[in-house]
Formats: structure tokens, sequence, C-alpha cells
């Protein structure tokens, strides 16, 4: 039924076909000390995804002690945020 390009199989053996979802932009920032410029503590980050119709969704992003993994905890889509560019050294919107 599937084109065997887009089938994988779960860890427990079964067939699985990868979906897309939604395509689209991301903005990914991270917390920073305002002194020292460091990560902030647990070193938390913040993702915003925009589809292909607009719609946005918002995740806080946590790392896990276990190297390499991340919690993903939805969160309210406040794009009136203000972001630092620290490549640019300047203050950008989330969607430019």
């Amino acid at each position: 039924m599937f084109p065997e390009d887009v089938l994988t199989k779960s860890k427990k053996g079964r067939a699985e076909v990868r979906n897309l979802i939604a395509r689209g932009e991301f903005v990914w920032y991270d917390y920073r000390d305002p002194e020292s410029f460091e990560k902030v503590e647990g070193g938390k980050s913040r993702l915003f995804l925009k589809d292909e119709d607009g719609t946005v969704y918002s995740f806080f992003v946590i790392p896990m002690r276990e190297s390499g993994r991340y919690l993903l905890i939805k969160a309210e889509a406040d794009e009136e945020k203000k972001i630092w560019n620290e490549k640019k050294k300047k203050v950008e919107s989330l969607w430019l």
C-alpha cells in the first residue's frame, strides 16, 4: 500500500509509515545570563514552529540528564517576544 521508501520498523518489529505532519519555518532560542552570557542553569530553550498554513506551535525544550535527550513541553505561542541575535548584536522579532 505504501512505498518501501517511507516504511520503517519499530523496536517491536512492526511496520510503520513515516508520515509528514507539517513543513515550515522554525525559531529556536535559549536563555542566557545577562552578565556572563552563559546558558542558564538547566539549559532550557524555546522552540517555535510555523507550518505552511501559518499555524504556530511553541514548546519549551528541557535537556534530560541522559545526554542527547530532550523533553518538549507545549507552551503558549506568544509571538510578540523579542530575541537577541548574538551574531548580529541586535534585537529582532521572532519572525523576520
